[in-house]
């Protein structure tokens, strides 16, 4: 079967940020988790969502289709919450999430992105075989 371009670059920048968000937890958690355990879970969190999201993108099913679109409205939200709350309360945040700022520290990317996903997933409804 064979898949759109629009979708292989949603799958392709999804799982980047999936490698990149898992990473940066994974070594953050692991290296010095007690300086902001909130963030570095976040971070891990947003992983994820990422991993989830590049996974039902790949996939053309109907179910694949409601978990793609799940994963982009919580990764929608949880950008925007994150975003607002690294901003007017700096305080919880010692150190930057993937979502903090609004994804400043990966170009907005992180703020663009699920609304990218769900446009595309509005206009191409899942086809099942």
């Amino acid at each position: 079967m064979r898949t759109s371009t629009g979708r292989q670059v949603l799958v392709a920048v999804y799982a980047v940020f999936a490698l990149a968000a898992g990473a940066r937890s994974l070594v953050q958690i692991t290296t010095s988790f007690d300086e902001a355990p909130l963030a570095y879970v976040l971070s891990a969190a947003a992983a994820a969502v990422y991993l989830v999201a590049a996974v039902a993108l790949r996939r053309t099913s109907a179910r694949a289709h409601r978990v793609a679109v799940a994963a982009c409205a919580f990764e929608a939200c949880g950008v925007l919450v994150v975003g607002t709350l690294s901003l007017v309360r700096a305080d919880m945040f010692p150190d930057q999430t993937v979502w903090s700022g609004y994804g400043i520290g990966y170009g907005f990317v992180p703020l663009v992105l699920p609304f990218l996903g769900l446009g595309w997933l509005r206009r191409h409804a899942a086809n099942p075989p």
